[in-house]
């Protein structure tokens, strides 16, 4: 028979309270168990005593028959120092996957064009503003070439006097 240290859950929806049980892993979660080792409130805050409550003996006594912890159990009697856990290493375990990596290029992409349309409208705005100074040589040769005409015509005047 193989022997499981796991959480029974019970309380009210939304409320969760669960038993460190020792069972039969063919019974069901909520089911018949062979002995009950402990309680677990997730709904106190996490440095509170309360939350987690073992009986070390008895789980002791249980891991030497040979049962064993779930996953979450496990932790609980590594953080009471009773049995050691080795820590899992995972490094992919935050990164994105290929689709959600494709969606991040096309929206850099579509952001880096968006700023060269931008820059490229800023700099189109700030030609204007430049070219009157442009202009202004222009404005001397139109002034030059109208004293030019002035001078010719006076001239012309003089010689038909």
């Amino acid at each position: 028979m193989a022997i499981a240290i796991r959480l029974a859950r019970g309380g009210a929806k939304k409320r969760p309270y669960y038993r460190v049980v020792v069972s039969d892993t063919r019974s069901p979660r909520d089911g018949k168990y062979l002995e009950q080792v402990g309680i677990y409130n997730p709904v106190l805050p996490k440095d509170s005593e309360d939350r987690v409550k073992l009986t070390e003996d008895r789980i002791r006594y249980w891991l030497g028959v040979g049962a064993q912890p779930t996953d979450r159990v496990a932790r609980f009697l590594d953080a009471a120092g009773i049995l050691e856990r080795a820590p899992r290493n995972n490094p992919k375990k935050a990164e994105p996957g290929e689709k959600a990596k494709e969606r991040a290029e096309e929206k850099a992409s579509k952001a880096a064009e968006a700023e060269e349309a931008r820059k490229a409208a800023e700099e189109e705005a700030n030609k204007p503003a430049e070219a009157p100074a442009e202009e202004a040589p222009a404005e001397e040769a139109a002034t030059d070439g109208a004293a030019a005409e002035i001078a010719e015509t006076a001239e012309e005047a003089k010689a038909e006097d």
